[in-house]
């Protein structure tokens, strides 16, 4: 165990106590003492293994014990020798406002309060029950930050109700991990209005009381290994319930990965429309642009679109793109995006483009033939924003745009260089 303890100074009431290597032991025992400090505004405490046989970290519950009598308000736990736990006292704190834990476990008490607890962030946290997970977020009456990733022991049913929370973050599996799917996620929170989700066991989820003025970012595969038709067709209800669930969010950031999953859908199954949505963020390979053609028909009031491509050697060995060969001659695949026709909103309601990637270079002609799409077919676009590096192809790209045509008059096309 390797702690540091800086200088604690002569105040009763400190800023910040932060436990050091030196002489940390016989220090931090003279900083807890009751006749020294009365207040602790902010603790951070690090605990590593360092190899040199200092094992006992029975201290460390006292440490967090005394802090919360010393009415701690910000506290930091980064426990990185095992799964530390907490004191009891801890789980009653009332003067806590926030709390970040790293490898701590959390037990299954029978009382749990924060009443003043507005910003929690648990990573690599150990977990027990699925109930006691639950509780331990519903005694937050004012929780406004949750941001939870990579917890042990994690709730199979992962539910999240508040009535308080605003900004929701939610990281669970990974696919380069294979780990078995599991039931869900299921989101109650009337006031969120961020919401980020990256989720690749989970087979369900659902968002509840998601408003207009939401912003959503997803990067879920519901729990699929990859996306065929047989996969898509037995989770056909699950992908139904969550587009449901997020009808009225008016800002979408979506994964490739996720859109594949929705585009496969769309095959067999209407998408709904998604009459809020005014800003739409898709990242997706060139060569499968192909993929946002449905959902943006689903948008009838898109006035924003940022697309990201997505490099090749970025997606080249996921399994959920490509389950079953490699794409060959990639730049010929380029050459041949076509949408079969122009969405609605392109002709009604987008204002503003933005294409994030880098105009010059590699393929150009094919980012052209997409840029050409764009303005010969936004009949109201206002602003096209474009990406480029400074070389010598700088004034052939620009006389090449000057020549395409545009549907919008008003349309003003911004080139950012690097």
């Amino acid at each position: 165990m390797v702690p540091t303890l800086s200088d604690p100074g002569k105040k009763s009431g400190l800023d910040e106590f932060l436990v050091s290597e030196q002489n940390w032991l016989y220090r931090t025992f003279r900083f807890f003492d009751s006749d020294r400090v009365s207040c602790i505004h902010k603790l951070k405490l690090a605990i590593n293994g360092n190899g040199d046989g200092v094992d006992d970290t029975s201290y460390i519950k006292s440490w967090i014990d005394a802090a919360v009598k010393r009415k701690v308000q910000h506290l930091r736990v980064m426990w990185f020798v095992k799964y530390g736990e907490m004191p009891l006292s801890f789980y009653v704190c009332e003067t806590l406002v926030s709390l970040n834990l790293v490898c701590v476990a959390l037990d299954d008490v029978e009382f749990v309060s924060f009443p003043r607890l507005k910003t929690m962030h648990l990573l690599c946290v150990r977990l027990s029950k699925d109930a006691a997970f639950e509780r331990f977020i519903s005694c937050c009456p004012v929780l406004e930050d949750l941001r939870i990733a990579g917890c042990v022991n994690e709730p199979l049913s992962f539910r999240v109700h508040s009535q308080s929370l605003k900004r929701l973050i939610i990281g669970r599996g990974n696919l380069t991990h294979q780990v078995d799917s599991v039931p869900g996620v299921v989101i109650d929170a009337p006031q969120l209005c961020c919401l980020r989700i990256i989720d690749h066991v989970s087979k369900s989820f659902i968002v509840n009381n998601l408003e207009y003025n939401a912003k959503l970012e997803v990067n879920i595969t519901f729990g699929l290994k990859v996306s065929d038709e047989e996969s898509i067709s037995s989770g056909r209800s699950l992908i139904h319930s969550f587009l449901s669930g997020i009808l009225k969010v008016g800002d979408l950031t979506i994964n490739s990965d996720t859109l594949k999953i929705i585009y496969d859908y769309s095959k067999s199954e209407s998408l709904p429309q998604f009459g809020y949505m005014s800003r739409l963020c898709v990242s997706v390979m060139a060569q499968y642009l192909t993929w946002l053609e449905p959902f943006l028909k689903s948008c009838p009031n898109l006035r924003s679109l940022v697309l990201v491509l997505l490099t090749y050697h970025f997606i080249l060995f996921d399994p959920l793109f490509f389950p079953r060969q490699f794409p060959n001659s990639l730049p010929e695949r380029m050459n041949q995006i076509n949408f079969s026709c122009v969405p609605k909103c392109l002709q009604s309601s987008v204002e503003f483009v933005d294409l994030k990637f880098q105009i010059s270079g590699p393929v150009t002609e094919m980012k052209m033939k997409l840029v050409r799409y764009f303005l010969e077919n936004s009949a109201i676009l206002k602003k096209l924003t474009l990406h480029m590096y400074s070389n010598s192809t700088e004034d052939e790209i620009l006389t090449k745009l000057l020549q395409i045509p545009r549907a919008s008059t008003k349309c003003e096309v911004v080139i950012v260089i690097k």
